[in-house]
């Protein structure tokens, strides 16, 4: 090791973002490369754990390339909606969804349109978003709208109850009424409708836990792609954190993620290798405007961050 590369790897330890940087490292460097159900192939490793400091607002957003986290904060508004259908998405501009539904759109009807047509019709004609733009009951469908059966009245019949268990709700008052419990879950993997969704949870697993008067969250995720999901997937906790904390009069503690199959794409290489260069710097602070009644009513505007200074754009293809 160079004397520069050497002072480059100490500048990254001291930084919040260090311990990213080494797991991305460590993954390309030693983690078992192989095919995947996307045919791209990936390095992997099992078993892996990050830990940030939320107090005063801190918020682990990466420094060492841009993480479009108003999009990310729009998807995690969208997933306390319980909708399925991309169509409102699209129509503010996040397109994080869109591929899937594009390539079935792609396979079944053999129309090679673009993406950018594609979300603009989804957007436009209500009907063909209904056909076409639904994912399935993908993670804020379980979070908020878990199913429930009841018998029907017959024997062996069983009826969906209209309205299924709101988890994140039930989160709230649970920590509410008994700070201490050890229940305080959100969970997206539903065994019974993972084939109905577009992509089976990757963030599975919310676990909260109250130590004084500190939030903190566990969450499991048991598939990662470090490149592209994890930047979002740490935003996206950290966030529901700090909103949670908010809406129950804590204080954001710490986030502890874990992720499970934790990977990077072989088609990433040349991303990889450049954001191992960089040395991450700052320390951008997460503000929540308002209180809103319930964690349903945030709005986008709601949320602000300032000392987010992140290095150039780094892009890199999505594996559908």
């Amino acid at each position: 090791m160079t004397m520069a590369s050497e002072s480059r790897s100490a500048a990254q330890n001291i930084h919040y973002e260090g311990q990213y940087l080494d797991l991305m490292r460590r993954i390309w460097e030693h983690g078992d490369e192989r095919m995947d159900r996307t045919g791209v192939g990936t390095r992997a490793v099992l078993g892996a754990q990050l830990r940030f400091d939320l107090a005063d607002g801190r918020v682990p957003l990466l420094t060492t390339k841009r993480v479009f986290w108003k999009t990310a904060t729009r998807e995690f508004l969208w997933f306390l909606t319980g909708d399925t259908n991309i169509r409102a998405l699209c129509a503010q501009g996040v397109e994080i969804w869109t591929d899937w539904p594009l390539d079935r759109y792609r396979r079944e009807t053999g129309e090679a349109i673009s993406r950018e047509a594609f979300s603009q019709r989804i957007v436009a004609d209500e009907a063909f978003a209904a056909r076409w733009g639904d994912l399935g009951p993908v993670y804020g469908k379980q979070w908020v709208d878990w199913p429930v059966y009841e018998p029907a009245g017959e024997e062996g019949l069983f009826r969906r109850r209209p309205q299924g268990i709101n988890q994140v709700a039930q989160l709230i008052a649970g920590l509410r009424s008994n700070p201490g419990g050890r229940r305080h879950i959100v969970e997206g993997w539903n065994v019974a409708e993972l084939d109905a969704m577009a992509l089976p949870p990757c963030h599975k697993t919310y676990q909260f836990h109250v130590a004084g008067n500190r939030l903190s969250c566990v969450l499991y995720q048991r598939s990662c792609d470090v490149v592209l999901g994890l930047p979002f997937n740490l935003w996206g906790a950290a966030l529901f954190v700090h909103m949670v904390a908010q809406q129950c009069d804590l204080e954001p503690g710490e986030l502890v993620w874990m992720g499970g199959d934790t990977h990077l794409y072989l088609n990433h290489a040349d991303l990889i290798a450049e954001q191992l260069t960089r040395v991450p710097a700052g320390a951008p602070r997460l503000t929540i405007a308002r209180r809103p009644e319930t964690i349903f009513d945030y709005r986008i505007e709601d949320f602000s961050v300032e000392g987010y200074h992140p290095q150039g754009h780094l892009s890199a293809p999505v594996a559908v």
